[in-house]
């Protein structure tokens, strides 16, 4: 986990957790979209790794920014990456995935290994689009265009 720059602090609302994602990625799409259905009190906002906003967060916190190689969440100015995307964000999601936390416990190592093998493979293994997604309209609220 790492602390979002003081300067982007105020680029990204408070009142919400952030999903920054692979905007081309057709497995992070299906995953964005997950979440969005599970997510009712729209506490999650979204944007891509390729947007302004992404690539700043990328290049503030020293990530690759054209090698999209993990997603990342924000919540209360933390920044967590690979696997403990998904943990971080579970509770989000209604009732029972809360208790997916108890992952937590296993070796991160583990945890990002997994992660980092179907990173590597998932163009490959789910396809990838020439351009970012456009969310559907009763859900543009929620994808942030900074």
């Amino acid at each position: 986990m790492r602390s979002l720059p003081a300067d982007l602090l105020t680029e990204v609302p408070s009142d919400r957790a952030i999903l920054l994602f692979d905007g081309v990625c057709n497995l992070c799409n299906g995953f964005v979209q997950f979440v969005l259905r599970r997510d009712h009190a729209g506490r999650v906002a979204f944007a891509s790794l390729q947007s302004p906003l992404g690539q700043r967060v990328l290049s503030e916190l020293a990530l690759p920014t054209e090698q999209l190689g993990t997603v990342l969440f924000i919540e209360d100015g933390k920044v967590y990456e690979r696997s403990d995307v998904a943990l971080q964000l579970a509770p989000y999601l209604g009732t029972g995935w809360g208790l997916m936390r108890v992952f937590k416990k296993l070796p991160v190592g583990l945890r990002d290994g997994i992660y980092n093998w179907v990173a590597r493979n998932r163009y490959r293994w789910f396809g990838k689009e020439e351009a970012c997604m456009l969310p559907r309209p009763e859900w543009q609220g929620r994808f942030l265009s900074v």
